[in-house]
């Protein structure tokens, strides 16, 4: 074994599929996620004072791009409720605390009452890996908040691998921002170029670990648009070539 203690792995399309609760909804009956989450804005302002479907639509799309724009840029995830109190303040509106917390709760939730797909063939893999190396999760979390993406990974079995979770919500700065690996660094007891970070997108889950003296595996299995311009220090598409990946670039 080289130099390698610790390895830190991305949540979405690496740990469970992006979406994959979409097809789950559709089944059930119910709207699309984005859809739902509008609607539910609108349905508690609306039993307060009527307003149309559309303005609340038109201000939650406003909200959403300030979101990403501080995202993409800022490297920060403003947290639901936040988000949520942007939009109220441009429509000129509010809502008994209690409708409030119950809009918030509703969209934190969604993904825990309907849970995405965990990633075929993770949990061995996390498990043998755990042996060997401390585990952590580096996510940025865009709605549902870490204490919620905890509870995804728990009722899949794919938390307790894990000594150590950094969520954007909870660091204060989303990927590829320094402060998310050095938080898993602190949580886990080693130094940033003695962990090995896997996920998705090249931008932030190679790259930015790069930069710090990471190394990186780009993982393809769900997304692969990165896969022709990384820079990764290999790419797998799926969990049976992770182990192999890891103790090449470890040895």
């Amino acid at each position: 074994m080289g130099n390698l203690k610790a390895i830190t792995f991305d949540l979405w399309d690496t740990l469970v599929i992006d979406d994959s609760d979409e097809s789950k909804r559709k089944q059930l009956g119910l709207r699309s996620k984005f859809d739902e989450r509008r609607h539910l804005l609108w349905e508690a302002l609306n039993t307060v004072n009527t307003i149309d479907p559309e303005t609340v639509q038109l201000a939650y799309n406003v909200g959403d791009a300030a979101f990403n724009k501080v995202w993409k840029e800022h490297h920060i995830t403003w947290p639901i409720k936040e988000r949520l109190q942007i939009i109220l303040k441009g429509l000129g509106r509010e809502l008994p605390e209690d409708a409030f917390d119950a809009v918030v709760r509703a969209h934190e939730q969604m993904e825990v009452e309907i849970p995405p797909d965990a990633m075929p063939g993770a949990a061995p893999v996390l498990e043998r890996l755990a042996k060997r190396y401390k585990l952590c999760i580096v996510s940025d979390a865009i709605v549902s908040p870490g204490t919620c993406l905890r509870r995804v990974l728990e009722n899949h079995g794919l938390a307790k691998p894990f000594s150590g979770f950094a969520f954007s919500d909870e660091v204060g700065h989303s990927k590829p921002h320094r402060s998310m690996f050095d938080s898993a660094s602190n949580q886990l007891g080693v130094n940033i170029d003695e962990m090995l970070h896997i996920g998705d997108r090249d931008h932030n889950d190679v790259k930015g670990p790069q930069q710090l003296g990471m190394k990186a595996i780009l993982f393809t299995a769900s997304r692969d648009v990165d896969k022709d311009s990384t820079t990764a220090d290999a790419i797998c598409d799926s969990f049976d070539e992770l182990e192999a990946a890891i103790d090449q670039l470890d040895a």
